[in-house]
């Protein structure tokens, strides 16, 4: 595991973020829920290729964001299997704590209705669309 996703890790774990980014003497971070600030990391135009990030949960959905967002390792305390190849496919480094067929909704009864939106689609700016219009409807 690279210095930066450690740290990115560490700072996750101690701090209680859901999602945080590391390179070299940067650092952003958020504690907003589900994709969204990954979306708005995405929006905010910050460039992020390079670095490395940590998560708590990494499903379909942002394992396409992070690709998006240009990120060259991802820590995940949980990662579902199709996110894990996605990013591997995709020349990301992967490391985390348990791997599950699919990330389970916020109820607790069913599949993650992000990941459920962009389980065929392999191209992220797609994935994005389908995010977003998921998201809209879910509100």
């Amino acid at each position: 595991m690279r210095n930066d996703t450690k740290k990115a890790r560490d700072i996750l774990v101690k701090n209680g973020y859901t999602c945080v980014f590391c390179r070299e003497n940067e650092e952003f971070h958020s504690a907003l829920r589900g994709v969204r600030p990954l979306i708005d990391f995405l929006e905010s135009n910050t460039d992020f290729n390079g670095f490395s990030a940590a998560d708590k949960t990494v499903g379909l959905g942002a394992a396409h964001l992070y690709l998006l967002l240009g990120v060259k390792s991802v820590w995940a305390k949980v990662i579902s299997q199709g996110a894990k190849e996605i990013l591997e496919k995709n020349g990301v480094e992967v490391s985390f704590e348990e791997e599950v067929p699919y990330i389970i909704n916020r109820r607790g009864d069913g599949r993650c209705p992000i990941e459920t939106a962009v389980g065929g689609i392999s191209n992220s700016n797609e994935a994005l669309k389908m995010i977003k219009e998921t998201l809209a409807n879910l509100k």
